[in-house]
């Protein structure tokens, strides 16, 4: 079984080097894969580019405005000569700056942030969030958009979207109108910047070139915690490292860059028997209280990561 998967990392490896579009011609032209180092610098020098000579109408998002929404932003071009009028704010001057490892690398990102958000709630990075957002690339060139609520699972966007989401609570509150629509009130804000990395990489897609750094307007109206494989356990609490990813290793051992407790292939938000000892997760809550983590076997391992604690009185 593990060199089948070998196997197949090996085929999806060359697949992705051999990355084509279509060209002008009708041919292909083949993409290179950068070093994702090297790339994040050329994009982190892109986007300071971008955040030193674009302002946004900051005086739209004062404290007078209990309401902020993206809908109400504008960000314009501050051209050569031009004087930075009051109410609006450079970007480069408003946006925070964050860090975070992903493939190996370690990225620079940048947030601005319009509102906290009001809500109780904080998605983590394996959540669904339901959400209204605007994607474009730094030359304000909009290539997604939905101006409607829609819902995602974090785990299936951009790299950068659970880097950043965490940072926002969700709404106050919200009322059904009647009409099909819920208005939300206080809800979180705010605009990512993001390098390739953290984005489509090499990957071009409709609107976006390979290797471009893209940003992306949001509202962050609700959330919802994720079990995926429902096992009982929240599915951010089977990121077993702890770097906000999904990682199997796809080696014959198991190691602490994996989230792969067993080792089949499967990571554990993904894997309804994490321990592969033939019982269900969510079967190893020998306490019953809804939460297969709070039983620790005798040697300091939860039951459902040990497949060597088994015990009589097992939920079978």
């Amino acid at each position: 079984m593990r060199k089948g998967k070998v196997a197949l990392l090996i085929l999806c490896l060359i697949v992705g080097f051999l990355s084509c579009n279509k060209d002008d011609g009708g041919g292909t032209t083949v993409v290179e894969i950068r070093d994702r180092a090297e790339q994040q610098i050329v994009d982190n020098d892109s986007i300071i580019g971008y955040l030193e000579t674009h302002y946004y109408n900051s005086s739209a998002f004062d404290a007078s405005n209990t309401n902020p929404n993206t809908k109400d932003l504008v960000i314009s071009k501050l051209e050569e000569g031009e004087v930075l009028e009051d109410g609006n704010t450079l970007l480069i001057d408003a946006v925070e700056t964050k860090t975070a490892v992903y493939a190996e690398t370690n990225y620079t990102f940048y947030i601005l942030k319009l509102n906290q958000g009001g809500g109780e709630d904080m998605p983590k990075f394996a959540d669904q969030v339901r959400v209204k957002y605007e994607g474009f690339t730094l030359d304000n060139e909009i290539f997604d958009s939905a101006i409607t609520p829609v819902s995602f699972d974090l785990t299936s966007l951009v790299p950068g979207w659970r880097k950043v989401i965490p940072f926002f609570n969700t709404s106050e509150s919200f009322d059904d109108n009647g009409d099909g629509t819920v208005s939300y009130s206080n809800h979180g804000a705010g605009v990512m910047f993001l390098p390739s990395g953290l984005g489509y990489f090499s990957n071009a897609t409709v609107g976006i070139g390979a290797y471009s750094p893209i940003a992306f307007k949001f509202d962050l109206l609700q959330m919802e915690e994720n079990d995926h494989d429902g096992d009982g356990v929240p599915s951010y609490n089977e990121d077993l490292n702890g770097d906000g990813e999904f990682s199997v290793n796809f080696s014959d051992l198991a190691d602490e860059t994996d989230d792969d407790t067993d080792g089949d292939g499967t990571p554990d938000y993904a894997d309804a028997d994490d321990d592969g000892d033939g019982i269900p997760t969510i079967y190893e809550d020998l306490n019953k209280d809804g939460d297969p983590t709070n039983d620790i076997g005798s040697n300091g391992i939860p039951n459902y990561l040990d497949p060597e604690e088994i015990g009589s009185n097992r939920n079978n």
